[in-house]
């Protein structure tokens, strides 16, 4: 298996595969935001985030990644810390988040260190760009997402009320992710 940067014309073998594993949405198990799988829909998100990442074996992807940096200024949603600034009031290198958007791994290779490995690549890429935090949102009702990001270093920062209910909002250090 390898990780390459995703393409817009890797939607249609996404969702084929997210659709053979019987699954309506990418990242649902894990607990990050519901992501349309339509091939449009991938294409979408893909096309908006500044970081995506495919995994993928002989048979097709088995894994993806998507992120992207919050704005210039940080929402009050996206965060309750306060950042440091230079004498521009400019946020200060490393301070800046990305939001995790998508994470699925394929049912067929849990376990496999696929969700790691993709996380490493995303941290990598993120760091490159001045992002010291990678934040997601978990179903507060997901015990397993909770234990997932947990385990990955993600510690909880708030609760909000998301479309599908109430989310943790959880983050992590982009080093420790590397």
């Amino acid at each position: 298996m390898h990780v390459r940067a995703a393409r817009p014309d890797d939607a249609e073998a996404l969702r084929t595969a997210v659709s053979r594993a019987r699954e309506a949405t990418v990242f649902d198990d894990i607990g990050a935001p519901l992501l349309d799988v339509s091939a449009a829909g991938v294409r979408e998100a893909a096309a908006e985030a500044e970081w995506s990442f495919l995994m993928e074996d002989e048979e097709g992807p088995v894994g993806v990644a998507i992120a992207h940096p919050d704005g210039e200024e940080s929402t009050a949603e996206s965060t309750n810390a306060e950042k440091s600034t230079d004498e521009h009031g400019d946020a200060s290198e490393g301070d800046r988040e990305a939001e995790l958007l998508a994470l699925w791994v394929h049912p067929n290779h849990a376990g496999e260190g696929v969700a790691s490995e993709l996380l490493s690549r995303v941290a990598s890429s993120v760091i490159d760009r001045g992002v010291g935090t990678l934040r997601a949102s978990v179903p507060t009702d997901s015990p397993g997402a909770t234990e997932f990001f947990s385990a990955h270093g993600f510690v909880h920062r708030g609760t909000r009320r998301g479309p599908a209910g109430d989310e943790s909002i959880v983050v992590a250090d982009v080093d420790a992710l590397r």
